[in-house]
């Protein structure tokens, strides 16, 4: 390990350095969150950074370690989102010029946000891995200095600053959950939390189809998953750091997985009940809280970043909806005859249900005095709520089938 990085003084020295470029995020205490899990939960909204990313630390803290020659040069960083972002202000801060590798997956959000800054994109690839090579690539074809995103020790005590101001909010914090793609902030977060109060836990977490460092921890060494698969973009890494994978070998205390669904209604949950948009990478420690098997302690969700596209948006509120029961599809057969759309509107609306869509299809059966179909879309209040609306359909003899929801 380098013996002169991830120490107290150097995460002081960053401390004071971010705050250049750092707005202040103050934790909020979650009333929702906590009696659901029976914790005292505060949220770190690092999705309110002015790049929409706690990533900016890192990048700015790591520009003002650079010598001028190195800034000179250019810098170079392959990115998911929101590194790309923090590279490309703290370059602008500098007036030094960055080239960005980025995903061709990359949300054309985070794209345009990145070029904002005066930044040059390259899209390269279908996951961070593939950018990251081309990145290395460039660096030595035109002599950038590159900025690894994560598994560089000076960005990762950029990151580690957002446990200085926890525990400056919150001096008796038990419990911190930490989003993890690459790692890098999870070890500069695990590894000041332990210097700071070696008896606090420090619990990453990662999407179920991309859990490259659990897999790592497993191995005892650094590894590489054949691919990955999730909706949490910015956390979405097959290989881990493997300078910085030491420091999270010592100080983290656990990993969490997440499946994309949990991920879908918890940002339905930071909606609703919060009010913030939050990427579904920094929903993985929301997500994670019905997983800590712990009760009556002081826990803070790092939310990591809010840079999600508005497509995207639309797609997981969709998605949480149906999750949730709170909008379904039925199929009911009906007599091809005037006046039956209204009675099963009527026994709909009977017990409080929302009609958003309706689907006639007169060519289901050959006899359509028989039988023609009526798909109807619903709005409920949630499962019991939509088994209720089934059971009065049934009541009334309709024979009402569930079908896939398409909205």
């Amino acid at each position: 390990m380098t013996e002169d990085m991830l120490t107290l003084e150097k995460f002081e020295e960053a401390s004071e350095i971010v705050k250049k470029v750092t707005l202040e995020t103050k934790l909020v205490y979650s009333d929702f969150l906590s009696a659901q899990t029976g914790c005292r939960v505060y949220l770190k909204p690092e999705n309110m950074q002015f790049t929409g990313a706690y990533k900016v630390r890192g990048a700015y803290y790591k520009m003002s370690t650079l010598t001028e020659e190195e800034r000179q040069k250019g810098l170079i960083t392959a990115s998911a989102g929101n590194h790309a972002q923090g590279v490309a202000y703290a370059a602008k801060c500098y007036g030094v010029k960055a080239t960005i590798v980025m995903p061709t997956t990359t949300p054309l959000m985070k794209v345009n946000r990145t070029k904002s800054y005066g930044a040059e994109v390259v899209l390269y690839g279908d996951v961070y891995d593939e950018a990251c090579e081309k990145a290395y690539e460039l660096a030595r074809e035109h002599g950038y200095t590159f900025i690894h995103p994560f598994d560089d020790l000076t960005v990762a005590t950029g990151q580690g600053t957002i446990a200085m101001e926890i525990f400056k909010e919150l001096p008796l914090v038990d419990y911190i959950l930490v989003p993890i793609g690459g790692g890098g902030l999870a070890t500069g977060v695990s590894t000041l939390s332990k210097l700071l109060n070696p008896k606090i836990k420090v619990i990453g977490v990662e999407p179920a189809g991309a859990n490259c460092m659990q897999e790592s921890l497993k191995e005892g060494k650094v590894v590489t998953l054949p691919s990955v698969n999730t909706i949490a973009d910015g956390t979405a890494v097959k290989t881990p750091g493997s300078n910085i994978f030491p420091y999270i070998q010592e100080n983290l205390d656990d990993i969490i997985t997440v499946d994309d669904q949990d991920l879908v209604a918890a940002f339905l949950d930071m909606v609703e009940n919060h009010k913030m948009v939050v990427e579904n990478s920094g929903l993985l420690s929301v997500a994670a809280l019905k997983q800590l098997q712990v009760k009556d302690k002081r826990v803070v969700s790092i939310l990591s970043g809010g840079n999600m596209d508005v497509i995207t948006m639309s797609s997981v509120v969709q998605q949480g909806l149906i999750l949730r029961d709170r909008i379904f599809s039925v199929s009911v057969l009906l007599p091809d005859k005037p006046g039956e759309l209204c009675k099963v509107s009527g026994v709909v609306a009977r017990v409080n249900g929302n009609v958003i869509k309706l689907e006639h299809n007169q060519f289901v059966s050959t006899n359509r005095n028989a039988a023609v179909e009526l798909r109807i879309t619903l709005e409920a209040f949630g499962t019991d709520h939509k088994k209720q609306i089934m059971e009065e359909l049934e009541k009334e003899g309709y024979k009402p089938k569930l079908v896939r929801t398409n909205i």
